[in-house]
């Protein structure tokens, strides 16, 4: 009996329609698990609740129930389902429902809302506009379940196919869409899995050569866009008003007829996403898909961390050691950063120019040792980091502390700008970028991206070309451009123009000319260095005693055939690229 108490103060019962109109009066998240009165509540997440009750400690904004739906009406679509359902009540709004026990997944989404109220009490956020969900889905008997759903944000996906990559019209057809005002969650360029291909396209299945395309996407390089209608699903257009029929015309008016009518703004819906493409005559290189619960399932093959992200709001952010902190605790400031749940994705030691040392030094632009600090800037190494983390920038800049050290003994004595408290300068030695939109500008300013190029060689294997690939991707590298070609002599030295004269430049074209090549341009900071790193030495020999985990080391088989190449420098890479990506080559065609 004591364990059944427990489990009803832990989850308040709801058994009719009264209650459940009672219970949406609560204040804050309540997670309603849905149950049909022949099965009972799950008791598989009974456990989760119960630590998330205690964990959390919000008793006044966090809340549990069980909804029995044979008796409430306004449950009837769950009826005669033997699947758990579980409802997310936000202040008396059902905006998320998760179907199946996915204890992970109800963890993190109570976590990450609980955050939120969090934030919204104490004035840090403004409360997001959450859109009620429905509780039945029409289109749920024709795609199945699906396992997450939120309407908070419905999103489009969008192929940019293989040829189109290649002519570099995905830069045109993305800056078409943020032009309009939608907004690209996230984007990739990717080799398409088969399943994917075949049920994004099914609607041309029974073409003559639907095989054949299926073949072509499953083996180049197309750009998926996950794709938001933006803050305003509006868009201000000038119209000219008609003239006014109970109007008569002066017959003495000096005015031309075609300015006779002052234009005005009007405000409409703006365009579907496929609509908007057909308009700018997009839709030969791009593929719209707009059905949610379609898009919802392509997300979690295509970017199965998004929609986690996407809740726990993980953002990136700049952080700047002052030159003081750089030079005699980095390590132990390092330290703390990754103990406080950030990844470092980037970092670098550099001297600011002048310019940018007054922009992180602005807030003491009005003190009296303003140019002493800037000279101390520009004179010193200061070292620079791109953050990953969960709402990623105002986490940093509550962790570094005010702009003084001062103020910051008096508000917060925990913060950085306390603990490393040095230098001559009565100053936090810490700099955080002041929002999402500045971190982006900042984090391009500092390690701006380099492209290489890179090339898989004939010998190595459909399944080590796949293990490669996927290497790339873990790298954080772009892969922006790619084909697949036949090396002959006159191709070949297109990308290994720097060795042509060479006496061994025969054997090289010998190995190039036994097969396939896949040729890739690679965008990443300080690619072209990264990359030499990643492949290691020229030798696989020498590879696996110097550099192990090199890719030279694990696909090479001899000093010809060690699997990949990069371009030495900067300047070769962008030679090569240029060689062999120019939209007047015939190879651009993309076909294998």
């Amino acid at each position: 009996m004591a364990g059944k108490k427990r489990e009803v103060q832990l989850q308040t019962v709801v058994n009719n329609q009264n209650l459940w109109d009672e219970m949406l009066l609560n204040k804050g998240l309540t997670v309603i698990d849905v149950y049909q009165a022949w099965c009972g509540p799950c008791k598989a997440v009974q456990t989760l609740f119960r630590k998330l009750k205690n964990e959390l400690n919000e008793d006044e904004i966090l809340h549990f129930a069980v909804a029995e739906a044979d008796n409430i009406v306004t449950l009837q679509p769950f009826r005669d389902k033997c699947e758990p359902v579980f409802l997310f009540s936000l202040n008396g709004k059902i905006i998320a429902k998760i179907q199946g026990a996915n204890a992970p997944l109800i963890n993190k989404k109570v976590i990450a809302l609980i955050d939120e109220e969090r934030k919204i009490a104490a004035g840090e956020i403004a409360r997001p506009q959450y859109v009620e969900i429905p509780l039945v889905d029409p289109t749920d008997e024709e795609y199945g379940d699906v396992q997450y759903e939120s309407a908070v944000e419905v999103y489009n996906m969008a192929i940019i196919k293989p040829d189109a990559v290649l002519m570099r019209k995905n830069v045109e057809v993305k800056e078409k869409i943020t032009k309009e005002g939608f907004v690209i969650e996230i984007q990739d360029n990717m080799i398409l899995p088969e399943e994917v291909v075949r049920e994004f396209y099914i609607h041309i299945s029974d073409q003559p050569d639907f095989e054949e395309f299926v073949f072509s996407m499953t083996n180049n390089l197309s750009c998926v866009l996950i794709i938001s209608q933006g803050e305003d699903p509006e868009v201000v257009q000038e119209e000219t008003l008609p003239p006014n029929e109970t109007e008569e015309e002066e017959p003495d008016s000096l005015e031309e007829p075609h300015v006779r009518f002052a234009p005005v703004l009007v405000k409409k819906k703006r365009d579907s996403l496929q609509e908007y493409m057909d308009r700018q005559h997009m839709s030969d290189y791009c593929d719209v898909e707009d059905d949610a619960v379609k898009v919802s399932k392509f997300i979690d093959v295509l970017f199965p961390d998004f929609k986690t992200m996407k809740s726990m709001n993980v953002q990136r952010t700049l952080a700047l050691l002052h030159p003081d902190i750089c030079v005699e605790e980095k390590d132990d400031v390092l330290n703390v950063i990754e103990n406080e749940g950030f990844t470092i994705l980037m970092q670098r030691q550099t001297v600011l120019s002048e310019e940018e040392a007054r922009t992180v030094c602005k807030i003491y632009e009005n003190e009296e040792y303003f140019d002493n600090l800037i000279g101390h800037m520009i004179s010193n190494y200061s070292c620079v980091l791109a953050l990953l983390r969960e709402n990623g920038v105002e986490y940093w800049k509550s962790l570094i502390g005010p702009k003084t050290i001062e103020e910051a003994y008096a508000s917060n004595p925990q913060s950085l700008c306390v603990q490393f408290a040095s230098g001559n300068f009565p100053i936090n030695q810490f700099y955080g970028s002041s929002s999402k939109a500045a971190a982006e500008k900042e984090i391009e300013h500092f390690f701006p991206p380099q492209r290489t190029l890179a090339l898989i060689k004939p010998h190595v294997t459909h399944e080590e070309r796949m293990e490669i690939l996927k290497a790339i991707k873990e790298a954080r590298f772009e892969l922006t451009l790619m084909k697949e070609m036949h090396l002959t002599s006159e191709h070949a030295s297109k990308v290994y123009f720097k060795i042509t004269g060479k006496d061994f430049y025969k054997n090289v074209l010998e190995v190039l000319n036994s097969g396939m090549s896949l040729i890739m341009v690679l965008t990443k900071w300080n690619a072209v260095a990264e990359w030499r790193r990643m492949i290691g030495p020229v030798d696989p020999e020498e590879a696996k005693l110097l550099s192990p985990d090199s890719l030279r080391a694990k696909y090479g088989l001899d000093i010809l055939r060690n699997a990949v190449h990069g371009a030495s420098n900067a300047s070769e890479a962008s030679v090569s690229i240029n060689n062999v990506f120019t939209e007047a080559n015939p190879e651009d065609q993309n076909k294998f």
